[in-house]
């Protein structure tokens, strides 16, 4: 489980074919690898990946070719990705519960500048609409954030000027795919709310 508070933005340093994957090696400079070790996960833009080997620059995953067709962004060397370690029992939770399984791919209908903030406008696939809503979590590649307005299958964020240093959503043009996980709690609700119905026909 993650949080979805980045604690730094790595790049794609190596790109390799393995069984129809990738195996990536990916480099940082701010993430603590001291404690790290493999089989150990990591959110890269959001994605739950296994480390297999690491030093203290760099860390190596491999991304089987389901997680590349049901993902965004983990393909292409040089880009910059957002990255936190798995929590610990004793961490804070200072963003909310995030599996770092992606829910599908976004597309970024308007990043606006408000000035001292910016204004997100993504338009998420249908079947994902339903567990959006204001004021609710969502997570963008890997980020932790809060939804203000929602309209149809798009919602909007605001984004501040902590959240764009600290993250690669700064980067972002109308027409950027992203990585969207919706609340776990939502689905949740929805399993429970399903189960009901069956137990009563």
């Amino acid at each position: 489980m993650f949080s979805g508070i980045i604690a730094d933005i790595g790049n794609i340093r190596q790109a390799s074919d393995r069984d129809g994957g990738l195996r990536l090696v990916i480099a940082t400079s701010a993430l603590d690898l001291g404690d790290v070790q493999a089989g150990d996960s990591i959110a890269v833009n959001g994605v739950c990946l296994t480390v297999i080997a690491h030093n203290d620059s760099s860390f190596t995953v491999d991304v089987s070719r389901e997680t590349l067709n049901c993902t965004e962004g983990l393909d292409a060397i040089g880009a910059p990705v957002n990255l936190e370690k798995a929590l610990r029992l004793a961490d804070r939770l200072g963003g909310h519960l995030v599996s770092g399984h992606v829910d599908g791919v976004g597309e970024v209908v308007e990043f606006a500048d408000l000035g001292e903030s910016r204004r997100l406008a993504v338009r998420a696939p249908q079947a994902l609409a339903k567990y959006i809503a204001i004021k609710g979590s969502i997570t963008i590649n890997g980020v932790s954030l809060t939804v203000n307005q929602v309209s149809g299958n798009e919602f909007s964020i605001n984004l501040i000027p902590h959240t764009l240093l600290m993250t690669n959503l700064k980067n972002l043009t109308a027409g950027s795919r992203v990585n969207l996980e919706v609340d776990l709690i939502a689905r949740y609700l929805e399993r429970m709310m399903q189960a009901e119905k069956e137990q009563t026909k």
